[in-house]
């Protein structure tokens, strides 16, 4: 029996913090043994919120690097502007979409507040506007079954599935697989410095902890996590120190977190304990990644045609949708 077709992607910031690994890519890792995988690397996407020109390249083979270091197979990856047919499907797509769903997308009236509200920049972009289709595009093009995703990526899923309804309806043919999510348990990861909201690089140095940082420096980050966050008007465990035992646990501090547990639960918990046991499980999980990626990056090279090769291999799926689609819709295509 065939194994059914994982797609997942995300955006080359360069590193990954410990809330990326957590929440997305320590899941990639696993669903390797049971699907099969395709991992981008989506700098088109990157391109849509205001970004530094001079490192995107930079961060997309530091992002590829930073993913095959903690377990993810180069076979699986693709970097998406190497693979060229996702932005032609994403143009058909286009008119098969109309203007109002796209507006009415969450994350585009987030993003679009963010960058008018930085003060730094006007410039709302059509890009920002469409790549909910660019990422319908990502799904569809290597006919997805399934698509890992959290409670904000939902509707985003929920607009391929539409793409795919109505395209398969106008060609009249069940052309598109409609992909599912693949909901699977992940920690919600919060800020160390103020853990009523999410780990994000955006927030700043002190709201991410790197998951290649050295080992000094995660301590100390730990050391330094907020626990209690104002009054407390229940018996509910604080938000700071829930945030500390969920890393201890995300991390493989079983014993001691069942052990630091307990001491919460009879009163007898302390701080600096949790602290300790925390910065201790994740400085020995993070020290195998870290040498994991020196050893890809004694030979750099070797990584590039890698994946380059691998991007290769992939987007030989892509141009094979892409022919059908065109012949579906009346286009022609390249002999």
């Amino acid at each position: 029996m065939d194994k059914k077709t994982v797609l997942s992607a995300i955006q080359p910031t360069g590193d990954i913090h410990l809330g990326n690994y957590f929440g997305a890519v320590r899941n990639w890792v696993d669903l390797q043994e049971k699907y099969k995988c395709i991992y981008g690397v989506v700098d088109y996407h990157a391109m849509t919120m205001p970004y530094d020109v001079s490192k995107l390249r930079t961060n997309t083979w530091e992002l590829i690097t930073n993913l095959m270091a903690v377990g993810v197979d180069a076979e699986n990856l693709f970097i998406q502007s190497l693979v060229p047919e996702h932005t032609e499907l994403n143009w058909i797509f286009n008119c098969f979409c109309s203007y109002g769903q796209l507006t009415r997308m969450t994350q585009f009236k987030d993003k679009s507040a963010q960058v008018s509200e930085s003060g730094k920049e006007d410039f709302i972009s059509v890009g920002l506007l469409d790549y909910p289709v660019l990422q319908a595009a990502d799904i569809l093009i290597y006919k997805a079954d399934y698509v890992p995703v959290g409670k904000d990526q939902e509707q985003h899923l929920e607009l391929s599935r539409d793409i795919a309804q109505r395209f398969n309806f106008q060609v009249g043919k069940e052309y598109f697989v409609l992909p599912e999510a693949l909901f699977t348990e992940t920690p919600k990861i919060k800020s160390t410095a103020d853990p009523t909201r999410k780990m994000s690089k955006s927030a700043g140095e002190k709201h991410y902890i790197s998951l290649f940082a050295d080992a000094d420096r995660i301590t100390k980050q730990i050391k330094s996590a907020v626990t209690d966050t104002g009054e407390k008007n229940d018996d509910r465990m604080s938000e700071g120190v829930e945030n500390l035992f969920e890393l201890l646990k995300a991390s493989g501090g079983k014993e001691d977190y069942n052990q630091l547990m307990d001491d919460y639960n009879t009163g007898q918990l302390k701080y600096v304990a949790l602290k300790e046991a925390t910065a201790k499980a994740l400085v020995t999980m993070t020290g195998a990644f870290i040498e994991r990626k020196k050893e890809l990056n004694s030979d750099k090279k070797a990584i590039k045609d890698q994946v380059r090769a691998s991007s290769d291999t992939i987007r030989a799926i892509a141009k094979e949708t892409l022919r059908e689609v065109k012949d579906l819709v009346g286009l022609l295509n390249v002999k």
